[in-house]
């Protein structure tokens, strides 16, 4: 086999990459190691930046988003069990987000891509990505447990793979430089048969702890609550869970909606940034290069970012000769990235409780949270944030 771009993964950055390079005219293959129905059916949030939504229009892939999306205009951020409604939209000159699941919005890249042709293999596990510092890169694979090993020759490689795929680990160790920060907390989530209990997203800072409301549907609703990572999810029970978001969400005159939950797990939360994103031929996206704890909403539109970049860059490689562009790949990235982990992390300090923490600390976020509602720099700081900070002036550009 033999392809212009090998990807590996089918994730978000992975095929947001194939559909940007299918438009450009350059030839990709996608090889993810799980099948079809687990990638679509693996269940994550999605809060989608506004210009992520309007890529998703002009590459033709928004009409089950602009009918199944819901567009919020603001946040609701509450401590002291009192609200701050953030008018983003206001702040930003019309910018919103879209709350929109991230497996959805893979179902959408799948169904397109292959309707176009493209080429996904799915259950295809890589073995070995070689000779990346060369001018001939290729990905050795199996189809299944038991299939014969087979190579995808490519001129380029890219890891979307996720934080565990082997793409990061081809860079030598001592050609990388790794940063990670583990929380000491985690959050238990669930997927619940409840009707709309609040117009937009609700992050609260209470004395119990965190709690995120969210939605899914007018009739399925998402909602955190922060715990001990290490848990066990059978300590919790629907009461208990009840129980804990009422006390960290509820306010005078308003209580949470409760409904029957069908879906509740425990994820821990980390920031990790692996520098650079790039070695020879081989280009790592997405997870594969950086992590962010989800408060920020920022993991998929980084992943996304990385991709948009990266696709103009070797765009302007196969139409003009230019190898600039991919040489500054890396660098051109990471300054978004590293204002993205920043965000992430300035928004989960700010909004967790946690036992490592003074009470000098505590204060500081309460302070953080007052000046969002007092001063508009610090509230135009967050929504400009949150909804998707511009592209840097020097981010290259093929057109």
């Amino acid at each position: 086999m033999k392809t212009q771009v090998g990807i590996v993964g089918a994730g978000p950055a992975g095929l947001f990459l194939a559909h940007l390079l299918a438009r450009d005219g350059i030839e990709a293959v996608n090889l993810e190691s799980r099948t079809r129905a687990a990638v679509e059916g693996t269940v994550r949030a999605g809060v989608l930046e506004h210009w992520v939504t309007a890529l998703m229009d002009e590459l033709g892939l928004g009409a089950r988003m602009r009918s199944e999306g819901h567009f919020h205009d603001g946040i609701t951020l509450q401590w002291n069990r009192e609200r701050f409604h953030l008018d983003m939209a206001g702040l930003t000159g019309g910018k919103r987000v879209t709350v929109y699941a991230q497996h959805e919005v893979l179902k959408d890249l799948i169904a397109a891509r292959l309707a176009a042709g493209g080429r996904i293999e799915f259950g295809a596990s890589v073995t070995a990505i070689e000779g990346a510092d060369t001018d001939a890169p290729s990905i050795r694979f199996r189809r299944g447990p038991d299939g014969a090993e087979e190579t995808l020759r490519c001129d380029f490689i890219v890891g979307a793979d996720g934080f565990h795929g082997p793409a990061r680990q081809a860079i030598p160790a001592s050609r990388r430089t790794e940063y990670q920060k583990i929380y000491p907390f985690g959050w238990l989530g669930i997927l619940t048969r409840a009707p709309l209990s609040w117009h937009e997203l609700i992050y609260a800072n209470q004395a119990d702890g965190f709690a995120l409301l969210s939605t899914r549907s007018p009739e399925v609703q998402r909602m955190y609550v922060q715990c001990d990572p290490h848990d066990d999810i059978a300590n919790w029970s629907d009461d208990r869970i009840w129980t804990e978001l009422h006390a960290r969400l509820d306010t005078d005159g308003w209580t949470l909606s409760e409904g029957a939950i069908f879906q509740k797990g425990i994820i821990p939360l980390r920031s990790f940034v692996c520098e650079p994103m790039q070695y020879g031929r081989l280009f790592i996206a997405g997870d594969a290069a950086h992590i962010v704890p989800p408060t920020g909403a920022k993991g998929l539109n980084l992943a996304v970012a990385d991709v948009l970049v990266l696709s103009r860059a070797l765009a302007a490689h196969y139409r003009d000769g230019r190898a600039d562009l991919l040489a500054s790949y890396s660098a051109t990235c990471l300054r978004r990235v590293w204002k993205g982990e920043r965000f992430s992390w300035y928004m989960t300090t700010m909004l967790h409780r946690n036992d490592e923490e003074t009470d000098f600390e505590r204060r500081i976020h309460l302070a953080d949270l007052d000046l969002v509602r007092s001063t508009r720099a610090s509230a135009l700081s967050l929504a400009e944030n949150y909804v998707g900070l511009p592209f840097d002036t020097d981010v290259p550009s093929a057109a």
